[in-house]
């Protein structure tokens, strides 16, 4: 088995509880897990997608996105975007809350 890439899907959430939709995929394949988070800030910022609030998902090559709702994402505090989320399910994800 070959090493493992990490891709990362940039998803648009509104508000409530509705499934946050997959606004497009970075074409950046990451050769790690933290390589994909470290860039989850930079592409998330150049992200145009008209939606309340912005996600970034790691996730390795090839797997199926998780369904998530926008009631799940835990947003940041104080204007201070997190790099990683500290939610346990959502450890591979950062948001940006664009209220």
């Amino acid at each position: 088995m070959g090493p493992v890439l990490f891709v990362m899907a940039i998803l648009g959430c509104g508000e409530g509880d509705a499934a946050c939709q997959q606004v497009r995929t970075v074409e950046t394949p990451y050769r790690s897990e933290a390589a994909c988070l470290a860039a989850t800030e930079g592409e998330l910022a150049r992200s145009d997608a008209d939606y309340p609030t912005l996600f970034a998902q790691c996730r390795p090559a090839g797997s199926a996105a998780a369904t998530i709702r926008a009631s799940e994402i835990l947003l940041p505090r104080g204007g201070v975007l997190p790099s990683v989320l500290p939610s346990p399910r959502y450890a591979d994800a950062s948001s940006v809350n664009r209220r």
